[in-house]
């Protein structure tokens, strides 16, 4: 485009301009729009399992409750429910040892995360805490679970279930730790070793990243997970690190993601999303924008990996993108109060 030309586009529509053309002519096979807009107040979760975290979020949200208590609400469902592998039933570390990450964050800046959590039902709660009572952000292992134990949270047994306790046993016959794609785009690191990681036939997550907007307008998000199953003892991945796994602002919107932990702290990856939504992109081009400098990094490696963004503005415009197709996400409101599950657009 010559610079006549350039100077004739109204300045409001600059930055979607400078979006489209960022992308190159490699990323030409999906449009570059975002028109998912949702009437408030919504939540919105990744995976199918984000069902059982909305159900936990929406009747708090639907009568006129805060986001951030609805968000503790829906990481508070995950953790109980089995099938949604972030809570104390999940999949151990190489080690047998069942360690959590949480945090949650509200659209004013407060933040606080729990990381190498053991034996507490709830680290998301227990993040919480750590924002309303302590000077802190991010409270890991040992002290962390003292800090949880002194205000009033219950120390579980820690022994496996026995479902996860089969699955460890049988990992340990081979002792390999690949995180792959595996079935229809989730990354899990024991596809192949524990059948009964499926829910309906289909895999499911470790990880519950959850962003709500209230009826007020506010926005708060979580994320609770048990980590990547069979990791080495003490990995924390980006779930409970703020601007990796989950950023929230009141004046843009909130994001969160799923997938290689390690991939999202290389870009701080949230964060990343909500920044190119500051400057003018929709959601879905934010995320996609994130995508593209995860990819690029190495492709090759890449296209062994997955990484799924899902973000939503203050306005309830909702957008997603992803390395590899299979990167779902759910969506509550009062359109659907039982839960719409949508698939991402990816990369690949």
């Amino acid at each position: 485009m010559d610079r006549r030309k350039f100077l004739q586009i109204p300045i409001a529509a600059i930055p979607a301009f400078l979006a489209s053309r960022a992308y190159g002519q490699e990323h030409t096979k999906f449009p570059v729009t975002s028109t998912m807009r949702m009437k408030g107040p919504v939540v919105v979760s990744t995976w199918d399992s984000g069902v059982t975290a909305n159900n936990g979020a929406w009747p708090l949200l639907r009568k006129q409750g805060h986001a951030l208590d609805a968000v503790e609400a829906a990481g508070r469902a995950s953790e109980l429910e089995p099938s949604c592998c972030v809570g104390l039933a999940a999949w151990p570390d190489r080690d047998g040892k069942v360690t959590l990450d949480a945090c949650i964050m509200n659209g004013n800046g407060d933040i606080g995360a729990v990381s190498f959590l053991e034996r507490i039902k709830h680290p998301v709660s227990v993040a919480r805490a750590v924002m309303e009572k302590t000077p802190h952000v991010l409270l890991s292992g040992e002290g962390a679970q003292e800090f949880a134990a002194a205000n009033g949270f219950k120390l579980e047994s820690g022994e496996l279930s026995e479902d996860a306790r089969k699955q460890w046993a049988e990992w340990l016959k081979k002792s390999q730790y690949k995180p792959g794609i595996n079935v229809e785009g989730r990354p899990t690191t024991i596809l192949q070793f524990a059948p009964n990681y499926f829910d309906n036939g289909k895999p499911n997550h470790d990880t519950m990243g959850t962003v709500a907007l209230d009826a007020s307008g506010g926005l708060a998000g979580m994320v609770t997970t048990s980590g990547m199953a069979f990791k080495m003892r003490g990995r924390v991945g980006d779930s409970p690190i703020i601007g990796a796994g989950l950023f929230v602002d009141n004046e843009v919107g909130a994001a969160t993601s799923s997938g290689v932990g390690e991939e999202v702290i290389r870009i701080c990856g949230t964060h990343t999303v909500i920044e190119q939504m500051r400057f003018g992109r929709t959601p879905e081009q934010a995320c996609r924008e994130a995508i593209r400098r995860v990819v690029k990094r190495d492709l090759v490696k890449a296209k062994e990996f997955q990484v799924g963004f899902v973000a939503l503005s203050k306005t309830g415009v909702i957008g997603a993108f992803a390395v590899q197709k299979g990167f779902t996400f759910t969506v509550t409101n009062e359109q659907y109060p039982e839960g719409k599950i949508f698939e991402a657009k990816s990369h690949f």
